[in-house]
Order: structure tokens, then C-alpha cells, then sequence
């Protein structure tokens, strides 16, 4: 498992990595910064180039120029926690995403829609952060992959994104012995109007009766 820390200057995420590495058992990993040129990324503003992790007393920080190196070191080792906060761009954060064992956490805003857990440090106190944190279960593997439950609701959602029904989308999966049978939405018949090009008689009701 890789846990990815981002978020601003000061936003707490060396403490939740220094957490992980005294409370859970993690590994801290280290990606050097970009160069000048690849500094000019979306994250450029709110990171500090010189925010380095510090090793914990008699372990052995590892460091990589590349993020296809820790990648590589992470998939060899995927049965160990380890933790990175170093993820400079978006370049970075893609390639990360891309490893069944990785997890985001963020508290960067313009992240948090990709992010697995959201987590604000509004406290300076350390116990109330650890307390925290314990409560989130951070290293809990259920986070990489959905169970069943959760796969068939997602698969769900997505059908209802091709209504076009005006007033409600509604997605469906037909699903027997952990099998999809079948997906479905709702909308107009076949080979009828769409419901957007007033085929649906409820909503020209709706319409006429509001103008």
C-alpha cells in the first residue's frame, strides 16, 4: 500500500506522515523536486520546493530522481505501507493513480474530488491529530477496491449519466451471483423522442403549465 499525502504549506501532512511511520508501521519514500522547467505546473503555488521529509531516527529515508523508479520500488513491494508526500504536479499524481495499491488523501482543493479521504487539521495539538487519524483507519486496504455493493452502485450511477430525462436521471443494473446481466436508465421509449427533444409528455405538461 501507498498512501499519498498533498496539500498546501503547513497543512499538516508531514504530522500525518510522521504518524504513519511511528503508529502503522509505514515506510516514508522520497521523490526529488521537479527542475525549473517542470516547476511551472498547476501546483507550482502551493508547494514548498524545500519542504523535504525529515527520516525517522534509525531508518533509511529512500530517495528517487524519478517517479517511475518509486513506482517500480512500490510494485515490487506492494505488501508493505509505505508513504509519500512529494507528489509535485500533476504528472506526478497521474502515474501514482495508475497503481492498484495507491490511495490519495488531500487537502488541496483543487484535489479533493480525486481524493480517497479528505482530511482538514484544524488542531495543533498532536494527541488530537493521532486520535484523528485513528478514527479515519487510514491503512484500511478496503479503500483500494470497492466492494460488491459498492462496484454495482458505481456501475449504477454511471448508466444514469446517459438520461436524458429532464427532471430526474436514474441508472439500473440487473445484477444475479455477483454477475451484471443487464444496465439500463431511464428515458422515452425506443425509437421515440428523447425526453430533451420533448418527447416526454409529463414534462411539455410541466412546461406549458409554468409559462
Amino acid at each position: 500500500m501507498l498512501i499519498g499525502l498533498c496539500g498546501t504549506i503547513l497543512a499538516g501532512k508531514q504530522s500525518v506522515a510522521a504518524y504513519l511511520v511511528e503508529c502503522q508501521g509505514f515506510s516514508r519514500l522520497h521523490l526529488a523536486p521537479p527542475n525549473s522547467t517542470a516547476r511551472a505546473s498547476s501546483f507550482a503555488d502551493a508547494f514548498d520546493y524545500r519542504e523535504l521529509p525529515s527520516p525517522a531516527k534509525g531508518s533509511k529515508l529512500k530517495c528517487f530522481d524519478k517517479v517511475e523508479e518509486l513506482v517500480d520500488h512500490i510494485t515490487k513491494r506492494w505488501q508493505q505501507r509505505w508513504v509519500v508526500t512529494d507528489i509535485w504536479d500533476e504528472v506526478v499524481l497521474e502515474k501514482l493513480l495508475r497503481r492498484p495499491s495507491f490511495f490519495l488523501n488531500s487537502g488541496l482543493a483543487r484535489l479533493i474530488d480525486r481524493a480517497e479521504v479528505r482530511l482538514l487539521n484544524r488542531s495543533d495539538d498532536r494527541k488530537q491529530l493521532h486520535q484523528t487519524l485513528e478514527e479515519l483507519d487510514l491503512p484500511n486496504e478496503e479503500r483500494l477496491r470497492p466492494n460488491w455493493d459498492q462496484y454495482f452502485m458505481q456501475l449504477a450511477s454511471l448508466a444514469a449519466q446517459r438520461s436524458n430525462c429532464m427532471k430526474r436521471r436514474v441508472g439500473s443494473v440487473l445484477v444475479r451471483e455477483k454477475r451484471v446481466i443487464s444496465t439500463g436508465y431511464n428515458g422515452t421509449p425506443r425509437n421515440l423522442k428523447n425526453c430533451n427533444e420533448g418527447g416526454c409528455e409529463c414534462f411539455g405538461i410541466t412546461v406549458e403549465a409554468r409559462s
